[in-house]
């Protein structure tokens, strides 16, 4: 039975099916394409050992020979000379790059010291995203007892896809523990403080409602007190107001109206 890594069946099974919906193939789904684990050695070019001791550490972690990167120019600010030794560098392809992401994912981030989550500015606009590892000693793979200096590394995941957000929407399908950044924090927030708001309306407008026929409630009970003499003299004199009332308006509306016209001529 051929072996596959646990998140390239995961892809394959479950986040395809669950993103195919968003295009119109199966075949625009994002993907991973590699992932590049990049080491520099900093002012230790010329120490050859400290140098086999990192390429050694990066290739026991990635599970693959990592190469040693040299520069391809002069660089005298730097003090840096054409074939010089400038860091060290391996990438993973197919089943290797799904294991060291899962590893990444499960065991390595979860040791970080005050770990609360990877931040998603890592992103570069074109759909790659990249991490950086302080200590390098949070991978398993690394001996303690073995390691003379705590290195740092970055970790470039390139996806086929030139957008961030689609990049984003598959590294958090696979598992990714992106922190809460402050924009998502604040719509939270503001989500939060309209659905009070809203609450708070609907609220005043039960208790308006109550107060209404509340009122409306005592003066049924005063009208079903009275006699049938009493209710029928109170519905002449409110019948006379809203006459005379009608009337006052009547009259008002056409005052206005004939100092317009004077106004005019």
């Amino acid at each position: 039975m051929t072996y596959t890594p646990r998140l390239k069946q995961k892809y394959n099974s479950e986040i395809v099916n669950k993103l195919k919906g968003n295009y119109k193939s199966v075949m625009q789904v994002p993907k991973l394409v590699k992932i590049s684990l990049n080491q520099g050695v900093g002012n230790n070019s010329t120490d050859k050992k400290f140098i086999d001791t990192v390429q050694q550490e990066i290739s026991t972690i990635a599970g693959q020979k990592a190469l040693v990167t040299k520069s391809k120019k002069d660089i005298s600010n730097f003090k840096v000379r054409k074939g010089m030794p400038v860091g060290v560098m391996v990438t993973l392809r197919g089943d290797k790059m799904y294991e060291f992401l899962d590893r990444l994912i499960s065991a390595t981030l979860p040791r970080v010291r005050d770990f609360k989550g990877v931040p998603k500015k890592g992103f570069d606009g074109r759909g790659n995203y990249t991490l950086g590892i302080k200590e390098h000693i949070v991978f398993q793979e690394i001996d303690l007892d073995k390691i003379n200096k705590i290195t740092g590394m970055d970790i470039t995941i390139v996806t086929n896809t030139n957008s961030d957000d689609e990049a984003f929407t598959l590294l958090k399908e696979f598992g990714m523990p992106f922190s809460e950044n402050g924009a998502a924090k604040k719509e939270v927030e503001e989500a939060k403080r309209k659905k009070q708001e809203e609450l708070k309306r609907e609220a005043e407008e039960a208790a308006r409602v109550e107060a209404v026929e509340e009122e409306e409630q005592k003066e049924a009970d005063r009208r079903a007190a009275l006699s049938q003499e009493e209710r029928d003299q109170e519905d002449a004199e409110a019948k006379v107001n809203e006459d005379t009332d009608s009337e006052e308006n009547k009259d008002n509306n056409e005052a206005s109206a004939d100092a317009d016209d004077s106004k005019n001529k």
